[in-house]
């Protein structure tokens, strides 16, 4: 059954308007901090396209103000499904800056799983946005993502991932991660989100690795949503590897 919803989020950012504008309104600004291949043809009117998994979806912009507000919406599907989203650029006294975001729209099926999946995910990809403009501002990100459904039950999948990262019981923001993968060099660094039952997040001192647990309603899917900034990063290959990794914990 269709339903109407409104998520609305709210940041302040260590950044300039031009910075947020910069990473929410270009293909490889928002590559750096959110999800997939991003598109964006500029001007109201243009075409929005974020792949993920092979699968494109489309949006077009509807208002288009630099360093203020943007707007886009998707087409409307079965059962009058579609999202609609708004960003509000604020400039703060001191070159901070305040983003707001309001997503919208109608949810088909099991709209109240799919509610809760967007507001914890936009908990950590806002997050992502600030480690991003913090941490490695005007450096794009090469994206790797990698899905893997009917990986395992939570307690599982978790249990694993977290021996991997050389994590145990109880995690917390800035406890070190240490793993070791093939064909790669060892990611060194800190969790930056800690946000079980769904995501851990890290930094290093070349990027962001977002690992993540759909739950047993979304499939007990894992998934791997990393942001490498290396300048010397072959994306198909660290895509290769990481696939490897996931793979290989899951057979």
């Amino acid at each position: 059954m269709a339903h109407e919803f409104e998520l609305r989020k709210e940041i302040e950012l260590d950044a300039t308007p031009e910075q947020v504008w910069e990473a929410i309104s270009t293909g490889p600004g928002v590559d750096s901090w959110f999800m997939g291949h991003n598109e964006i043809e500029p001007g109201v009117g243009g075409t929005i396209r974020m792949t993920v998994a092979g699968h494109t979806d489309e949006s077009t912009v509807t208002a288009w103000e630099p360093e203020k507000r943007l707007a886009h919406q998707s087409p409307v599907g079965a059962e009058g499904a579609f999202m609609a989203f708004e960003y509000l650029i604020e400039g703060r006294a001191g070159g901070s800056t305040v983003l707001r975001m309001v997503q919208s729209g109608v949810l088909g099926g099991d709209w109240e799983t799919e509610y809760d999946a967007l507001n914890e995910g936009w908990n950590v990809y806002l997050h992502s946005l600030a480690q991003y403009l913090a941490h490695f501002p005007g450096r794009h990100g090469a994206v790797v993502t990698v899905v893997k459904p009917q990986a395992a039950d939570r307690d599982r999948a978790w249990a694993v991932i977290k021996s991997e990262l050389g994590l145990a019981g109880e995690i917390a923001v800035g406890d070190r991660v240490h793993l070791e993968i093939k064909g790669a060099a060892p990611v060194e660094g800190v969790v930056d989100y800690a946000g079980l039952p769904t995501f851990i997040g890290v930094r290093t001192a070349d990027g962001l690795y977002r690992f993540i647990h759909s739950g047993p309603q979304r499939g007990d899917v894992v998934v791997l949503g990393h942001h490498i900034y290396s300048a010397d990063v072959d994306r198909d290959q660290a895509q290769q590897t990481w696939q490897s990794w996931v793979d290989g914990l899951f057979a």
